[in-house]
């Protein structure tokens, strides 16, 4: 004979439900206005990240310069200067042998369309000279009608490099002052929050802190691994211009997806119209290697390791981030992952009974249930 139900039993399971249902909806309800927020503060919260981003790389430095008795101040310019000069000595690094080397390369871009053009007249495609000009003027005629979206887009492009710029020097501005002022903002953070916020925020901060550190120290070892293993290929093959492109390959590792497919482009069109096809084929099989073993295996290993991330956690991340927001999208997807489980984790030490007592939650539904 089967049992019957407890009428008190599901009251209690339903009542619990409902509650858990109607809690779960004010989280959701409040994180949208969160990110509706943040969307509309979104032109001074990105400086602000880049700037954090950048105090994490340099923040080492500038610790060890303050250890050692200089002011913070005086550190914090010195650091900030140095930071200066060696982006813009990777900026020649990477601009001086391809300035350089232009002539040999626009030489190398006319004999490469001269063979494609060549190649295409004869078998199996037998494209002659009549039909070539045919197209081009097909082109041309294609391009001047679109010529207003074409304005648009150009347009549109110098507004986002602006936008970059006015980024990068607000973010420059904010890493000095980071820099500077950051150890003092903790205690004053603590003495602005009352009570158990006083305490519990500025732990949270901490280890958010060493979380970003780890972050941005992970990608530096990830698009160092892919500077020296590209680059050897490069080298191996006599491609020109090793340096810059594997110096290019390791900024590019900063920006997820995009950065890798811009760096390895490069290579591959450098390979194309100097070395030939065979060698760019080469190189290309040598980028997808890399990035493959790099962006599968060694990506999530070691972020999983500095983050206190699992590996496919980092890789659901990184694809979620960049279908919601793109490339920013997956930049910040994995450090945000990241934060987001260091906050779960403080909760959960916070609201963790201590060993042998039970769960007040349960001992009251189970009162309801046996009264």
């Amino acid at each position: 004979m089967s049992a019957t139900l407890s009428s008190t039993k599901t009251a209690a399971a339903l009542r619990r439900s409902a509650r858990v249902s109607v809690e779960l909806l004010a989280v959701l309800v409040m994180v949208a206005v969160a990110l509706w927020l943040l969307g509309k503060m979104w032109p001074v919260v990105w400086p602000l990240v880049v700037g954090l981003f950048l105090t994490t790389m340099t923040w080492p430095l500038t610790s060890f310069l303050r250890r050692r008795g200089w002011a913070p101040a005086l550190a914090a310019s010195a650091v900030t200067v140095l930071f200066l000069l060696v982006s813009l000595g990777i900026v020649a690094l990477i601009a001086v042998p391809v300035a350089s080397q232009s002539g040999e390369l626009t030489d190398g871009v006319v004999d490469g369309i001269q063979k494609l053009r060549a190649w295409a007249s004869g078998p199996p495609l037998n494209i002659g000279d009549d039909q070539i000009a045919g197209a081009f003027d097909a082109a041309v005629a294609r391009i001047q009608g679109s010529i207003g979206s074409t304005v648009g887009a150009v347009v549109t492009g110098v507004g986002t490099v602006f936008n970059g710029v006015v980024t990068a020097v607000l973010a420059l501005f904010l890493m000095f002052f980071f820099l500077k002022d950051g150890p003092r903002f903790l205690p004053w953070l603590a003495r602005q929050l009352p009570g158990r916020l006083a305490t519990d925020v500025p732990v949270v901060a901490v280890r958010g802190w060493d979380t970003l550190g780890a972050f941005v120290r992970s990608q530096a070892l990830i698009g160092l691994l892919d500077a020296v293993f590209i680059g050897l290929g490069l080298w191996v093959l006599d491609v020109p211009l090793v340096l810059p492109l594997a110096v290019l390959t390791f900024v590019s590792a900063f920006v997820p997806i995009v950065g890798a497919l811009f760096a390895g482009l490069v290579a591959v069109l450098i390979a194309l119209v100097s070395n030939g096809l065979m060698d760019a084929l080469i190189v290309l099989a040598i980028i997808v290697v890399v990035q493959q073993v790099e962006g599968n295996v060694l990506q999530p290993m070691i972020q999983s390791r500095g983050l206190g991330l699992h590996a496919a956690v980092v890789l659901l991340a990184v694809t979620l981030g960049g279908s919601l927001a793109g490339v920013v999208g997956s930049l910040l997807a994995v450090p945000a992952a990241a934060l987001v489980a260091v906050v779960w984790n403080y909760l959960r030490e916070q609201l963790a009974d201590p060993p042998g007592e039970p769960d007040t939650d349960d001992a009251d539904d189970a009162t309801v249930v046996t009264a």
